[in-house]
């Protein structure tokens, strides 16, 4: 989609035309274009790794050699390309492609083939090239690789998906998962920081570093660092396959380019040549290396490749030199094709590094978003299947060594074949990556941390599906982090990242939100014609002499690579040339391109430069380009450089250079559905983001296709009269969330304190949020019945237990209402005739809903596996949690009869009875407007626009919406004279009462009550079991025992501890007080049964002295215990 006309045409004001406009069910021709550019980060990133990417991936991965009885033999990849999802040859199927709605209700994943062309030679004469399949890969939903791309809303209906199905996560066995966005440092991009623990990596390392995460085009990632010796001397840091070396910097420096000392010398102290101490300091790290005889380039890459050889894994025909540069290329720099320019840029780096040790410019911080960019799910599907790609290179090798000694000396692709087919292949890694988020590698591909990388993409309500397409985490390392900076909300993340939308308590400010307007780079253009462009600008290239001294100018890098010098002067027209030519589309300068110029303040600030950036995965977002009238794409780092005015009224002359689209443009899409969410204290708001996606509303529309484990549905949901703009733009109708309630704000009878709520009996009999639950069990009987072959779905004929209940094919009829105890299926083994039926155990009665038959991968499976949907009704009960849009929740505390209710003069009583403390100390004058607008709304018929800022000081909007409700003959301030239920009387207050749109929530009792009188026990200690699903107890722990101490109450402790618990009754010695050594006595065989035998001490031989005690069984459990370990437990029994 354009990025200029993406946001102009958003509806002006919100309407109900949704509900009024003809053609109502009928599908429309195309999707609507918000929804999906919700997901357009993950949909196009992804598109991008399996088409270009991965031609650049595969083409990246160096040959693997190796000897095999005697001869050198070389594997590479050619290329490789992923298929579309089929079935596999020889299934009985009508239609090849597999759809996902299939895999969803099958429990399978949605993967296609991965073919690759092998090329072998042997002794480095080319043998030709195999084509060969490498297993299955999970393909994203609405990619170009699935079988659902570009269908329009009708056909995806009739392929069993949404209409306005958005795509964006893959299906592995059956659920949907979605790949975290991580962000992650801004690549190619030096930033200056002190780590105190940076220290303790050797002697003489000081707090000081530079470090770069570098990134090539097909995204294989390292982190590379600098540090600053207190000797005054640089060491190079970098990470190979998960383990830390270090290099003094000269040694890199000479290894990279044939230049000179003195060349070398020169080029480190450009911009700093008044500087004597850090000449001084160049020279030494010179010296270093002359001084272990390294003198050319050649002999500093043989005394590299000498001591890192046994780290390389490479093969050991290999010279010292080839190692070196093997070593060069995968660990310095990557992102730079050239030595030249890696060695630019490591100059560059130590130059800014010695400025920042000395203090002389700021250190940037990590946790800012202008160092920040985000790694999107195309990216580390790539890098993943890069490696793994690479492992089944290695994986042939060692098949080939394994069987070695059955394989001929003399190899043919016929043999290599077989070979071939005995490498790991790539399903499984990749169904492990999605199916638990756990990466398992040996590179750790660049990243911070290895688990917590997929979520489940859970349709709870569409808010909350949605939101898992935008929100952007900081990373599983940072949650055990005791610091709070992390955490915190800077002023840069204005308009990237929202500043209410994320959770409270653990992951707070951690887990945070892309605000609407934000979007996510996915292509990668070429910036070939760049350099040129900027020296006919006035860049002095890098290898030539500016006209002013280094110290006048500004070094110039496009995506990390040193371009050249331009000078003081000439740099702010040179950034506005470029800003132009962006911004109108010229001169092959991308419209994503981010130009930051860091100018020399004079004191201690960022490290001056001009940058350019126009890597993928980086945040940008539109503004208004003031002087050109257009939409520009701005990026984090950008945004701290320019001007951007809000408001019209703040914009100034030759200062502001740009202006906001929309004052709300700083919220994410969950935040902008809060109604004058600019009313409410921020708290408020945060719980509102949070609540918005625990609503029980209209998660999808294809309920009858779908077999989720639990979905929730609202029955009777509405469209709200009172909504922002955003709620129409993404056509938010489609999946309502709440019903519009008429609420009195009054303290009626005291069943309302505490946030309760009283719900008007009559309202709920008419039907005021009803609900219900789907729930669906996956029956496979080859799991069920492990060994059996023979056992299918069916009754025994004429079996009792099953009449009226089960059909023929053992399988409850649609429709029937089942109660505990009911027969739930039935099986049948072939072989033997004999019937099983299983029963419904749940103590929920409910409806069968559908039954889908599901058959094997193959199509050939027998009646054997099968998806049974229940609905389970939910209507609203005493204690079930609802809540306004204001973060404003209430438990329903009582259902009141609709005659003791206050009504109105006009005989309306409200819905819903809201306590008014709920208001002073939580300041939601949000709701109050919300009320009153609602109220004037239902009057009139309009639908209001509640976008937050759009009422001020100046423009009210009490005095706006008290016109309107004056106008249709009520009160100004939204109140009412209301008559007592009870006794009739008029009630001196006035009321406020409105139409207040309220959310009925997931949580509700039937879910969370627990109860128990006696039931299972544990088998060890005789206490009753924990938890809800096996109706264990509740855990009466040391808290609750203080409590009862304190209260002296010692019949009740000793009843919940003891009597309750595990009160056992036993015999002890009186006389040596042991609990284990009274035993019954053994009976010779003279006795007959009916004599009556003692218990004897064994210890003293006594019977006489044997009492009977009763004491918790753990207390026999821990005696027995200790005499195991050689220590005997005397009791001193009175």
């Amino acid at each position: 989609m354009d990025y200029s006309t993406k946001w102009s045409n958003l509806p002006s004001a919100p309407s109900l035309k949704n509900l009024t406009e003809p053609g109502f069910g009928v599908p429309k021709e195309k999707q609507h274009a918000a929804v999906q550019d919700l997901v357009k980060a993950h949909i196009e990133s992804f598109d991008h790794a399996v088409t270009d990417g991965l031609c650049r991936a595969v083409q990246a991965i160096p040959p693997l050699e190796f000897t095999y009885k005697n001869d050198r033999i070389a594997l590479a990849f050619v290329e490789a390309s992923i298929q579309s999802p089929m079935a596999n040859k020889g299934s009985i199927c009508k239609d090849m492609r597999v759809f996902p709605a299939e895999c969803r209700g099958r429990r399978c994943t949605y993967r296609a083939r991965i073919v690759a062309d092998v090329s072998w030679s042997v002794n480095g004469i080319p043998k030709g090239i195999i084509k060969q399949a490498l297993g299955l890969v999970p393909i994203m939903v609405k990619s170009k690789l699935c079988n659902l791309h570009g269908l329009s809303p009708g056909e995806l209906i009739e392929h069993h998906e949404e209409g306005e199905e958005m795509g964006g996560y893959f299906i592995v066995n059956g659920i949907e998962k979605v790949i975290r966005m991580l962000i992650m440092p801004r690549r190619n991009y030096p930033i200056a920081m002190s780590r105190p623990k940076w220290r303790s990596r050797g002697q003489g390392y000081s707090q000081y570093g530079i470090s770069m995460h570098c990134v090539k085009e097909e995204h294989t990632a390292i982190n590379m660092n600098l540090h600053y010796l207190d000797n005054g001397t640089v060491m190079l840091n970098f990470i190979f396959q998960k383990e830390l070396f270090f290099i003094p910097l000269g040694f890199a420096l000479k290894a990279l380019v044939d230049f000179t000392d003195f060349q070398i010398y020169q080029e480190l102290i450009k911009g700093l040549e008044d500087n004597s101490f850090y000449k001084s300091c160049v020279s030494q790290m010179l010296r270093v290396v002359m001084e272990q005889g390294c003198t050319t380039k050649g002999k500093v890459l043989r005394y590299l490749g000498e001591r890192f050889r046994v780290k390389m894994n490479l093969p050991e025909w290999y010279s010292h030199e080839q190692c070196a540069h093997y070593l060069l290329d995968e660990c310095l720099c990557i992102h730079l094709k050239s030595d030249v320019e890696k060695f630019y840029q490591l100059c560059l780096m130590t130059r800014k590094l010695f400025v920042f040790a000395k203090e002389g410019c700021m250190e940037e911080n990590p946790d800012s978003l202008m160092c920040q960019e985000v790694i999107t799910p195309g990216q580390l599907y790539l890098m993943f299947l890069k490696e793994r790609l690479a492992a089944w290179l290695v994986s042939v090798k060692l098949s080939m060594d394994k069987r070695a000694h059955r394989i001929p000396a003399d190899l043919t692709s016929d043999i290599l074949m077989k070979v071939f087919n005995m490498g790991t292949d790539l399903t499984k890694p990749f169904e492990y990556l999605l199916a638990t988020g756990n990466l398992h590698s040996k590179t750790g591909l660049g990243m911070l941390q290895n688990t917590g990388l997929c979520v489940v993409a859970d349709k709870l309500n569409f808010v909350r599906y949605l939101s898992h397409f935008r929100c952007v985490h900081r990373g599983a390392a940072f949650a055990k982090m005791r610091t709070t900076s992390v955490r915190r909300l800077l002023p840069e993340s204005w308009g990237f990242v929202c500043p209410v939308h994320t959770p409270d308590g653990e992951p707070c400010g951690l887990m945070n939100h892309m605000t609407a307007h934000c979007e996510i780079v996915a292509p990668a253009l070429s910036t070939t014609t760049i350099p040129a462009l900027l020296c006919s600008l006035g860049v002095t290239p890098v290898d030539d002499t500016p006209s002013q001294p280094y110290s006048d100018c500004y070094p110039v890098l496009l995506d990390g690579a040193l371009v050249g010098w331009v000078e003081k002067e000439l740099a702010p027209g040179l950034a506005e040339s470029l800003r132009r030519f962006k911004v109108l589309k010229e001169k092959r300068v991308p419209p994503w391109t981010e130009i930051v110029l860091i100018p020399q303040t004079g004191k201690a600030s960022l490290y001056p430069g001009l940058f350019l950036f126009t890597t993928p995965c980086r945040m940008v977002r539109p503004v208004r380009n003031l002087s050109l009238g257009k939409q520009e794409l701005i990026g984090t780092f950008e945004q701290l450089f320019i001007n951007v005015g809000i408001f019209g009224d703040e914009i100034e002359e030759g200062v502001t250079t740009h202006q906001e689209l929309f004052p709300h443009s700083m919220l994410s899409v969950v935040a902008n559905f809060i109604p004058y969410s600019d009313h409410n204290q921020s708290p408020r708001n945060m719980y509102q983001c949070q609540m918005g996606k625990q609503t029980m509303g209209f998660p999808l529309h294809s309920f009858k296709e779908r077999s989720d484990n639990k979905l929730y549905r609202l029955q009777t949901p509405q469209s709200p009269l009172v909504r922002p703009v955003m709620y129409d733009h993404y056509n938010m109708d489609n999946y309502p969330i709440g019903t519009n309630a008429i609420v009195a704000v009054i303290s009626y009878t005291g069943y309302d304190m505490e946030d309760a709520m009283i719900v008007n009996k009559s309202s709920w009999e008419r039907g005021f949020a009803y609900g219900c639950v789907y729930k669906t069990e996956l029956v496979d009987l080859t799991e069920k019945v492990k060994g059996e072959d023979g056992v299918v779905f069916g009754v025994q004929p004429g079996d009792p237990r099953v009449i009226d209940h089960l059909d023929a094919d053992g399988l409850p009829a649609i429709g029937t209402t089942l109660h505990y105890g009911d027969p739930f299926y039935s099986y049948i083994n072939l072989n033997t005739g004999k019937g099983v039926v299983i029963y419904y155990k749940s103590q929920e009665s409910c409806v069968v809903d559908n039954i889908k038959v599901c058959s094997n991968d193959q199509g050939t499976g027998r009646f054997k596996r099968v998806c049974i949907t229940v609905r389970v009704p939910r209507n609203p009960t005493i204690g079930d949690k609802f809540a306004s849009r204001h973060g404003q929740k209430g438990i329903l505390s009582r259902l009141w009869p609709a005659e003791d209710m206050p009504f109105s003069e006009s005989g309306m009583t409200p819905d819903i009875l809201f306590n008014p403390h709920g208001f002073p100390s939580r300041m939601t004058i949000g709701m109050l407007i919300e009320s009153m607008a609602g109220k004037s709304a239902a009057l009139h018929g309009l639908c209001h626009d509640a976008t937050p800022f759009s009422f001020s000081e100046k423009h009210q909007a009490l005095g706006y919406f008290g016109d309107s409700l004056r106008a249709a003959g009520y009160n100004h301030y939204g109140t009412e004279r209301l008559y007592s239920g009870i006794s009739g009387l008029e009630l001196e207050a006035d009321i406020f009462v409105g139409v207040v749109y309220y959310q009925r929530l997931r949580h509700m009792v039937s879910d969370k009550f627990q109860v128990r009188t006696t039931g299972a026990r544990d088998k060890v200690t005789n206490q009753p079991v924990g938890g809800r699903n096996v109706q264990g107890g509740i855990r009466f722990g040391e808290m609750e025992r203080d409590a009862l101490l304190a209260h002296g109450s010692s019949f009740l402790l000793h009843d919940r501890l003891f009597n309750c618990s595990d009160r056992s009754v036993t015999q002890v010695c009186m006389d040596c007080g042991s609990l284990l050594s009274p035993l019954l006595e053994k009976p010779p065989p003279s006795w007959s049964a009916t004599r009556q035998r003692r218990t004897v001490c064994t210890l003293c031989g006594k019977s006489d002295a044997i009492d009977t005690v009763a004491v918790p069984y753990v207390f026999r459990y821990f005696v027995a215990e200790l005499a195991a370990m050689n220590i005997k437990i005397k009791l001193d029994v009175k």
